[in-house]
């Protein structure tokens, strides 16, 4: 049996690696989830802005005599029909400032903060350890936002959430670094990466057509569900199947015995200017992430599928 696991280490490596990343997956696949389900959420937990939209695909866009974002009034919204048939509808649309709130500040406040915490305990503390806690942190957070009843459950659970994944990126990477040799650590540090954007991507095509599915009559929150417990899956093989690498002293660190702070290495310029324009770049892309389905899907491509594309 020695024998058999001795020749199947070669696997371990490329294993580690893909619990990491699938992990990855699923925390920013919680994450976006909002961004896609966030109009039936507002309907049954009832936040955000009440507006005229289109009920109905049966018709196309081209051929209604009205637009229903135009109409300002319910009355007028109700009486909006063609062929007799009635196509608008006054509900929630799962935008505003409640939206906002539950998308941006409400994670970022927690998850910028414990990521910076949480990176320094990284340094001293047991990574693998400290990532199954964290892995189950946002994975029951995660679940735990498809049972809720109220608004503001919500808003907590994602701070929740946030703690927990604020932990993944400077855990993980401090692993594969320690893991893989110098010269593959750039390959495997995209590979994990790729987390991020296929979070994202898997985010649109769940939270779009799983939520039409309705299984078990439990609409989006069948989405937060299945995310969660394979939150909860890839914890427990994080916690058990992987083991605490040897630390290993990298890059420039390796050519001077000279300790530096973290205080001395935030104050360089470069790092500064790095931070700034990340926090740019972020600025951006998470604006765009989070509009972009409930301000274009909803409401100007309501009968095309551009879920597909962009996932």
């Amino acid at each position: 049996m020695l024998d058999i696991f001795k020749k199947l280490s070669f696997l371990y490596k490329p294993y580690v690696l893909g619990v990491l990343t699938i992990g990855y997956i699923v925390g920013e696949l919680g994450h976006y989830l909002i961004g896609v389900t966030s109009k039936q959420t507002a309907r049954e937990l009832i936040y955000g802005d009440i507006s005229c939209q289109l009920n109905s695909t049966s018709f196309k866009l081209s051929e209604l005599p009205v637009d229903c974002s135009t109409v300002e009034t319910e009355e007028e919204c109700m009486l909006v029909e063609k062929d007799g048939i009635s196509y608008c509808e006054w509900n929630y649309n799962g935008l505003g400032l409640d939206y906002q709130l539950l998308a941006g500040p409400s994670f970022i406040a927690v998850f910028t903060v414990m990521g910076v915490i949480l990176g320094i305990a990284a340094d001293k503390y047991n990574r693998v350890r400290m990532l199954f806690v964290c892995t189950l942190i946002f994975s029951v957070a995660i679940i735990l936002q498809g049972a809720v009843t109220e608004y503001w459950q919500m808003v907590v659970l994602r701070m929740v959430m946030a703690l927990g994944e604020a932990g993944c990126n400077p855990l993980a990477t401090g692993i594969m670094s320690d893991i893989f040799d110098e010269g593959k650590r750039a390959l495997v540090m995209a590979i994990f990466n790729w987390g991020i954007y296929g979070g994202y991507g898997i985010a649109f095509p769940v939270g779009r057509y799983i939520t039409q599915l309705n299984l078990f009559d439990l609409s989006w929150r069948i989405c937060y569900y299945g995310a969660g417990v394979l939150g909860l899956i890839l914890a427990i093989l994080t916690g058990v199947t992987l083991k605490e690498p040897e630390r290993l002293t990298i890059g420039e660190e390796s050519t001077t015995q000279e300790k530096i702070s973290i205080w001395q290495v935030l104050k360089q310029p470069r790092i500064i200017l790095l931070i700034i324009a990340s926090s740019i770049r972020h600025c951006g892309g998470n604006s765009l992430k989070f509009i972009l389905s409930l301000c274009f899907f909803f409401i100007f491509f309501a009968n095309f599928e551009l879920y597909v594309l962009i996932s």
